[in-house]
């Protein structure tokens, strides 16, 4: 798996999912180390999380209620649980995501 994470993090178990990550639960939260190769389209999906990322290394093209925006390394980007998006990776690109499971 690419991604230039410290050998610790790549100690963690392997997101089972349509992306490359490392992958640490937490307490009502996942946290993701992920990395897409450049030329990864992700289509329009939903969580029921409530997401949030910062990206590391390259950028990400986030479409989301009709709006495109390019979030560069260090800034951080927020998805509503149950809120369509996609995203699309021209660039080789890291980001540690934060999935944070609705309060019951």
């Amino acid at each position: 798996m690419a991604g230039k994470y410290p050998d610790k993090i790549k100690t963690l178990p392997i997101y089972d999912g349509r992306f490359d990550a490392y992958k640490l639960t937490a307490q009502g939260c996942d946290v993701l180390f992920a990395s897409y190769p450049a030329g990864t389209c992700i289509p329009p999906h939903t969580h029921d999380t409530d997401n949030h990322g910062v990206i590391t290394r390259g950028e990400l093209k986030l479409t989301m209620n009709g709006e495109v925006t390019i979030i560069h390394v260090g800034e951080w980007y927020h998805v509503p649980a149950n809120t369509e998006h996609a995203a699309e990776f021209d660039v080789d690109t890291d980001e540690v995501e934060f999935w944070f499971q609705e309060d019951t």
